[in-house]
């Protein structure tokens, strides 16, 4: 069977750029994988930080079975995530354990550090997935299955440097959207932290204007998710597009970007 991995870097990422995309998976059978790999202890101003943690892993624990994903424990604190090797032998265990046909991630080029730490982490332990020398935290036996990578949109679909972000392609998860609010909802001690730290009036609202946003780029869905996908040299024997294979109709190719690529 199938499987796809998401690995981000807070409880609620993954409800926020890609939660759509795996519900729209688990309709055709496949297996959801669902990992932050910081604890969220920075995500409060009215809580400690070890309560906070337990919170938000309390939190994220209940959004991913609201996804029906299987869950992997955080690895660090907040703002603590680096490209390091032990991060890395821990998220290449995972990766060896999911098995992923799919592994979704962050952009390279995002508004913050954890962000682009979790994005390379993933790139290099999906990348290692072969190599029966690569040594993982815990040992896990590598697998030889094609994997494809897709970067997610940044949040507020710009990069550090303001630059307008735009899509490679679009996952249309119109019908799927009660389902990933309910998720976020999930993560319900961060609705006051992003109104104070962030200026985010409305938790909630904020993901469902990115989605409507992303849906009007489409030109196609009302609600959707952009994704960029990774180069598939050292991941597949071939260049491969799973996601437009097995979603048909409700995933669009976005042929300006494509035609970018070209120069």
């Amino acid at each position: 069977m199938p499987s796809v991995l998401a690995i981000f870097a807070h409880p609620d990422d993954i409800e926020f750029c890609a939660a759509g995309t795996m519900l729209k998976l688990r309709e055709l059978g496949w297996d959801l994988h669902y990992m932050n790999l910081c604890s969220g202890h920075g995500g409060s101003v009215q809580m400690d930080g070890p309560t906070t943690a337990k919170k938000r892993l309390a939190e994220a624990m209940e959004a991913a079975s609201i996804l029906g994903a299987a869950f992997y424990p955080p690895i660090c604190d907040d703002l603590e995530l680096t490209y390091s090797v032990p991060f890395l032998r821990k998220v290449a265990a995972v990766v060896r354990e999911a098995k992923p046909t799919v592994v979704l991630t962050h952009a390279p080029a995002d508004y913050m550090e954890d962000h682009m730490a979790a994005c390379r982490l993933a790139v290099t332990a999906a990348f290692g997935h072969g190599g029966p020398n690569i040594q993982t935290d815990p040992p896990r036996e590598a697998f030889f299955e094609d994997v494809t990578l897709y970067h997610a949109m940044p949040h507020g679909l710009r990069d550090g440097l303001r630059r307008r972000v735009e899509a490679g392609a679009y996952v249309n998860t119109t019908t799927v959207h009660a389902v990933k609010r309910q998720a976020l909802a999930a993560h319900e001690s961060q609705k006051h932290w992003l109104d104070v730290s962030q200026g985010m009036d409305s938790y909630l609202l904020s993901m469902d204007e990115t989605s409507l946003e992303l849906g009007r780029r489409s030109g196609k869905f009302e609600h959707a998710e952009g994704w960029r996908r990774h180069l598939h040299l050292g991941f597949s024997g071939k260049e491969i597009d799973p996601l437009a294979e097995v979603l048909g109709g409700d995933y669009l190719v976005n042929e300006v970007y494509e035609r970018g690529l070209e120069g």
